[in-house]
């Protein structure tokens, strides 16, 4: 059955969504050239082509140059009495004209094998009734659009992979400016301790807390970059590439975030999955006509062009054609093509039941995946609420611990909520932007050229 739904807060094609032609497009043009498994489903699908091409190619006569020699002595002879039975009557016949003009001859004795014997011929075979070539065209057809559906489906699935591994790459990316400011806000807070002590308003405590605070977001900091290190290497495998080769950053997210808002509402197109199973079907019910169809004849004609004779002798006694044709019509077989059409049926029914259930799986995996993203939505807009406090909060309780009128302990309460927003608003921003990605791979709307 054709998956079509509408669906609410569902992002028009992604694409789109990042702008015409964006750099992450380009990535995917770039991964749809390189990568290994998509060579080796193209390298599948015309494989498939070629199978269709020979089975188009049986229509067609075959011509074949043949040539035989033969020549040996011995083994089995026969003998032939010419003269027991003609020398009486040669005798008779030279008494009546007084003459020798009828010679005695020898009895003939000869071997079976040929002396000095050749045969060459051009032959050629042309099937004038076989539905067999026909239903084995279908099923290779057939054969070729599953393949080429296997390599949508596949580039779907890259499609979602590159976005997604893009997509935590510039997260880790962003958390580590976020943590390098952090940091730079802890080693500031120490200053200022050392200050506080210097002029006998601080606490030695203080400037202990302050250091364990830099090292604390410099370890974090540090493990920003291993996050985003990671993330490099398996984008760049995606793309089969050198793994550390440098990724551009030139991609707008808020621009995303607003235009994904703005088109929350999309029809889904028919997954290839579907019409992969829809191929199969058709492809076993051709298997079912073609075991269907034993009982009928098959007709061939053929044709032989050559010349045969001994001691290579070529003249106009020697050449010779030879045309006929061949009735195959089978009679019994112990009834194993009745047991061929039952499996042949069977195995339509399992594709018919695979169908259905694939239908349903991807009806629900689009409906869980729309959801991800309904809530990921939430948590972004609640997260930036708490960005706005949190920049405020951090601001005032500087200030007043500066002038005296706030404690250290609440300097690092506000400086922990400004870098825990910051995160959260920077992870909540991609997560948008990853469930859109697993929701357009679900729905299948991201536009892809037909092989």
């Amino acid at each position: 059955m054709k998956l079509l739904l509408s669906l609410f807060f569902l992002l028009m094609p992604f694409a789109c969504i990042m702008g015409q032609k964006s750099i992450l497009d380009e990535y995917i043009e770039l991964g749809f050239q390189q990568n290994i498994v998509v060579q080796q489903k193209l390298i599948s699908a015309e494989k498939a082509l070629l199978s269709l091409q020979s089975a188009q190619s049986l229509y067609q006569p075959t011509i074949a140059f043949q040539g035989g020699y033969q020549s040996g002595e011995g083994g089995r002879s026969i003998s032939f009495p010419v003269g027991d039975m003609l020398n009486p009557v040669y005798a008779t016949l030279n008494q009546l004209t007084k003459s020798y003009a009828f010679p005695q001859i020898a009895n003939v004795e000869t071997n079976f094998f040929p002396r000095n014997f050749y045969d060459v011929k051009l032959t050629s075979v042309m099937p004038i009734y076989n539905r067999d070539i026909s239903i084995n065209k279908e099923i290779q057809s057939q054969t070729l659009g599953i393949q080429k559906a296997d390599i949508q489906v596949y580039k779907r699935e890259l499609v979602k992979n590159i976005k997604i591994a893009y997509l935590n790459y510039l997260m880790a990316d962003k958390a580590i400016g976020i943590y390098q400011n952090g940091l730079l806000l802890a080693q500031e807070g120490k200053k200022i301790n050392e200050k506080l002590l210097a002029n006998g308003k601080g606490l030695p405590a203080y400037i202990l807390r302050s250091e364990n605070e830099v090292v604390q977001m410099a370890s974090q900091l540090s493990e920003a970059e291993k996050q985003a290190e990671s993330a490099k290497m398996y984008f760049n495998f995606l793309l089969n590439r050198e793994l550390l080769t440098e990724i551009k950053t030139n991609f707008n997210e808020q621009e995303a975030l607003d235009i994904l808002e703005k088109n929350q509402m999309a029809d889904v197109d028919q997954r290839e999955e579907l019409a992969m199973l829809k191929q199969a079907i058709s492809l076993q019910q051709s298997v079912v006509k073609m075991n269907e169809s034993f009982y009928l004849p098959k007709l061939n004609g053929y044709l032989n062009l050559g010349s045969q004779s001994s001691n290579w002798d070529f003249n106009q006694k020697s050449t010779y054609y030879l045309l006929g044709m061949q009735l195959d019509i089978p009679i019994f077989s112990g009834k194993r093509n009745l047991n061929k059409i039952k499996q042949s049926a069977m195995d339509v029914d399992m594709a018919k039941k695979s169908l259905d259930l694939t239908s349903k799986q991807v009806s629900l995996a689009l409906q869980i995946a729309q959801k991800n993203l309904t809530q990921t939505w939430v948590a972004f807009r609640a997260s930036q609420k708490q960005i706005g406090v949190a920049n405020t909060y951090q601001k005032l309780i500087d200030k007043g611990y500066k002038e005296g009128v706030n404690t250290y302990i609440e300097t690092l309460d506000a400086r922990s909520q400004w870098t825990n927003a910051h995160l959260a608003l920077n992870i909540n921003q991609f997560k948008i932007l990853i469930a859109a990605a697993q929701v357009e791979r679900e729905a299948a709307s991201y536009p892809l050229k037909n092989e």
